[in-house]
């Protein structure tokens, strides 16, 4: 009697949705490491059997992770950055990565525009005007700034930052954008490949840059004096892309206008001065986060692992 095939092992570093984890569980034995009482013991107990790890983006998996699972053949990411993940010790043994492009970007880009209009427009603030009885007792909410025909910077432009040049043409913006090289696929919009002079340029500052050690506070105090007081920046690419102690000073004493963020240093525990601050709009890291694309990103998590053990070529490798 033939016995049954065995599944291959992997390592669940982080919670899924229900829609993502029954296939999950269905198709793989999966050690769920966030479960674990005694995280370090989970891996010295299971480590030597995992073949795979799936993870998030913000959660990633370090070397001593990757170093405890030794027949570690792939780190499959949900989430298009993969900073998290400790490239070089994966290159050290031959370890493949595959991330979730494309799926994602058409929603951070939404998100990143919405998030310029609620903050330009206060939002926020007019929808408590109108709660609080401040309409009724206090007349016409405080005027705000307009969007359409101002001027926008793209720092970045990739998948992302391309879908969000596209959607502020239709506010008939004045684009720019600063990346390695002029991009031919940016219709007639100015390539400044000084950060500096894209910031200059900036009403609206988005960042939608990879995150990497030479990206790594990018975004700094120079290059924030250069937006302006009457200036925004928007983030929604990775915390580590600006530097969070000179966009708080800025925000405080009045030198940058506005800021839209979805992503911050160590989040959820962001920095208590954030929340203190009128002039930001915060979002808990969701720029991703609608049904559909929640349900692309698990799909193409599972199926860069199923086309891993099938010995199929992977679908999104990063490396």
């Amino acid at each position: 009697m033939s016995q049954p095939v065995s599944k291959p092992i992997i390592l669940q570093v982080g919670p899924y949705p229900e829609w993502d984890q029954t296939p999950l569980d269905s198709a793989f034995e999966v050690k769920k490491y966030f479960e674990a009482q005694d995280q370090p013991g989970f891996l010295a107990e299971h480590g030597p059997t995992i073949r795979a790890i799936a993870t998030r983006g913000e959660l990633g998996a370090d070397r001593a992770m990757i170093e405890a699972c030794s027949a570690l053949e792939l780190i499959s990411v949900y989430g298009v950055g993969f900073d998290a993940v400790d490239l070089d010790a994966c290159r050290e043994r031959g370890i493949r990565v595959t991330n979730t492009p494309d799926v994602l970007t058409q929603d951070v880009a939404d998100l990143g525009v919405a998030m310029m209009l609620c903050q330009s427009r206060g939002m926020i603030g007019a929808e408590r005007w109108v709660r609080d009885g401040s309409w009724a007792s206090k007349g016409l909410y405080p005027l705000k700034r307009r969007v359409f025909g101002r001027k926008a910077g793209i720092l970045g432009l990739g998948r992302i930052g391309f879908e969000v040049g596209k959607r502020l043409a239709g506010f008939g913006m004045d684009i720019a954008y600063t990346d390695i090289a002029a991009k031919e696929y940016a219709p007639g919009w100015t390539f400044l490949p000084d950060p500096l002079d894209l910031a200059r340029h900036a009403d609206f500052l988005f960042v939608t840059l990879a995150a990497s050690a030479q990206t790594r506070h990018v975004v700094n105090g120079d290059l924030i004096a250069c937006v302006g007081p009457e200036g925004m920046i928007i983030n929604i690419s990775r915390a580590s892309n600006i530097d969070e102690e000179a966009l708080i000073t800025a925000l405080q004493n009045g030198t940058l206008g506005a800021a839209a963020l979805d992503v911050f240093e160590g989040e959820p525990a962001l920095d208590p001065r954030f929340l203190d601050l009128d002039n930001v709009l915060l979002q808990p890291h969701h720029a991703s986060g609608t049904i559909e694309t929640r349900k692309a990103m698990g799909k193409l998590v599972r199926d860069n692992l199923s086309a891993h053990f099938a010995g199929q070529d992977l679908l999104t490798p990063v490396f």
